[in-house]
């Protein structure tokens, strides 16, 4: 016979550490960083507007990079330099929230679900279940279509489809958790629901969250792009970096400066390692310490 649980087992104690970031951890920090102070302070300080032109009396389509158009300019003669500063601010930030919406309804829900169980936890898994096995752009675009594509519909769109693998995820761990003697403990000695979650449930879990989050932002900025690229993101005159892939796929056509291309490009590439990098640091230094020590 299993012995019961005993009302005094603690929680398993969480070690505390320093964590050393690696050499490609620390050079993603920086460029996250970088794009990060970017997004927030760059249209404060552009001499530029984000429509401005930068050669008023030069008018001409992808003009060659010089002074006063580090990165050159685009199809409208715009600077590309001040729109990748602009549009920094709009891919990071919709990508941003997005993620967070995501997740904040997803892991609600997951460890709701797994606390409450019976059929109410099964219905709402097999609806989860049928929502991941969908295309996420397909849905992305039924739902753009439907509501349009201003910067609110874009987040809520974004966080609803994602919604679904923070729901997986946080529900697989939430239900693990439970199992332990020192969860079963806390109900015996009659600790409220909140404070179960508060202090047992989520302490154990937030971790592999964490690095979820790091990968889903990756999955999300890429997706946010693609709609942008495909016209249904961020519409014009306002810049992001999807977008401006597009609007500028001419300049490859006839020859002239790739920077309009491969600028945003490389914005997109860049904070997209940059995250990898620092997720898989962090996941490592984690699996390093609950390591068991032989």
């Amino acid at each position: 016979m299993t012995a019961a649980p005993n009302p005094s087992i603690p929680a398993p104690r969480r070690r505390k550490g320093r964590r050393r970031l690696t050499l490609f951890g620390r050079i993603g920090l920086m460029i996250l960083l970088f794009w990060a102070v970017v997004a927030v302070l760059g249209p404060f300080v552009m001499p530029l507007g984000e429509n401005a032109l930068p050669f008023p009396d030069e008018y001409g389509s992808f003009q060659a990079p010089r002074a006063g158009a580090w990165l050159g300019t685009d199809a409208q003669d715009r600077d590309v330099l001040t729109r990748i500063v602009y549009g920094a601010s709009r891919t990071l930030g919709i990508a941003l929230m997005a993620t967070l919406l995501g997740f904040l309804i997803g892991v609600v829900l997951g460890i709701g679900s797994a606390l409450v169980g019976g059929m109410a936890d099964v219905l709402v898994a097999r609806f989860n279940d049928a929502m991941i096995s969908l295309p996420t752009i397909m849905l992305g675009l039924i739902g753009i279509a439907a509501f349009g594509s201003s910067i609110p519909v874009l987040i809520a769109i974004t966080g609803c489809l994602f919604a679904p693998i923070a729901f997986r995820l946080s529900r697989a761990l939430a239900m693990e958790v439970m199992t332990q003697d020192f969860v079963e403990a806390a109900r015996l000695r009659g600790e409220r629901l909140w404070w179960v979650i508060k202090a047992e449930i989520w302490p154990n879990i937030w971790l592999p969250l964490l690095s979820e989050f790091g990968l889903r932002l990756i999955y999300v900025i890429l997706f946010v792009s693609s709609l942008s690229f495909l016209g249904l993101g961020i519409q014009p005159p306002r810049a992001d970096w999807g977008s401006m892939v597009r609007e500028n796929l001419a300049a490859l056509q006839f020859g002239a400066s790739a920077m309009p291309v491969l600028a945003p490009a490389i914005a997109i590439a860049s904070v997209t390692m940059a995250i990898n990098f620092i997720v898989d640091d962090f996941t490592n230094s984690a699996g390093r310490r609950r390591a068991p020590k032989t």
